[in-house]
């Protein structure tokens, strides 16, 4: 497995594997692997002839009281990891690298970015589509695989592909989540113990949800208060959002329906996490 740093090395190194006829899977990422990663680099390998996974810790979408330079960072672990499952190559640019100095062209989808996380992230997304696009340049995947946990990134994924219409598959892999229900996140490490403990009730309202969906639930509103009263009993949680929503165009909605999308932002203590069901798929 190779480590790629320079933007201008990796793109010649895929643009020689198109040559060549090989077909490329892009796995994005901002580093510290867990399982949930390692799933979508599983796939890559098994539809692609050559896997590329990107870490890259991009400051773009991190707000001036976020963790940027908290966030986890374990090269060497990651490369392990990734060499396990497969990865070929993986490209990790340092920031100067992929934003020079001056640097000042951004990639700004509009109205879906506006909601869920982008209400509480104000330029969240901006920075999130602007390395995005910037890494669809550099690698040109044909296939780049992203995972439903982080939901609205992937819609919003999909609308930039679309729009500036890059040739290129978006494949959207299922949340894998620990044995207890918590949705595997790299953020999880900042979780102490009794945290970790709290932080169950994301995963347990969004089941209870579906429970309640099977029963022939279908009021937004009620549903909605269940799930508030459920996470406002946990008293290490402050909940940020929890909204029910179209899954493309991330529209309130009244009632259920197909491709409804049930998403949470919640802090437990001082870490922001995330959570979704797609109740009806």
């Amino acid at each position: 497995m190779m480590i790629i740093t320079s933007p201008k090395e990796m793109l010649d190194y895929c643009n020689s594997a198109r040559i060549n006829g090989k077909t490329i899977g892009l796995v994005p990422t901002m580093g510290a692997f867990h399982e949930g990663h390692l799933s979508l680099m599983r796939s890559a390998r098994i539809e692609n002839d050559l896997v590329v996974t990107s870490i890259f810790v991009n400051p773009t979408q991190f707000g001036p009281k976020e963790d940027f330079n908290a966030y986890p960072r374990d090269l060497e672990s990651d490369s392990k990891l990734a060499s396990q499952v497969g990865v070929d190559v993986i490209f990790a640019p340092t920031v100067n690298d992929m934003y020079s100095n001056g640097y000042a062209t951004f990639v700004n989808v509009e109205r879906i970015t506006e909601k869920l996380c982008g209400a509480s992230r104000p330029g969240h997304f901006r920075g999130v589509t602007t390395v995005v696009a910037k890494l669809f340049n550099i690698i040109r995947p044909h296939k780049a695989y992203f995972g439903q946990k982080d939901a609205q990134q992937c819609v919003v994924i999909k609308r930039m592909t679309e729009d500036l219409n890059f040739d290129i598959d978006i494949v959207i892999m299922p949340t894998i989540r620990e044995t207890d229900g918590l949705a595997m996140s790299s953020r999880n490490k900042y979780l102490n113990a009794q945290e970790r403990q709290s932080a169950l009730v994301l995963s347990k309202s969004l089941f209870m949800v579906q429970d309640m969906i099977k029963s022939g639930q279908i009021n937004v509103v009620d549903i909605l208060h269940n799930m508030k009263q459920m996470i406002e009993a946990e008293p290490l949680a402050k909940i940020d959002y929890i909204s029910i929503v179209d899954g493309e165009t991330l529209d309130d909605i009244r009632e259920i329906k197909a491709n409804t999308l049930i998403a949470l932002a919640v802090f437990i203590g001082k870490t922001r996490l995330i959570d979704n069901i797609i109740p009806l798929m």
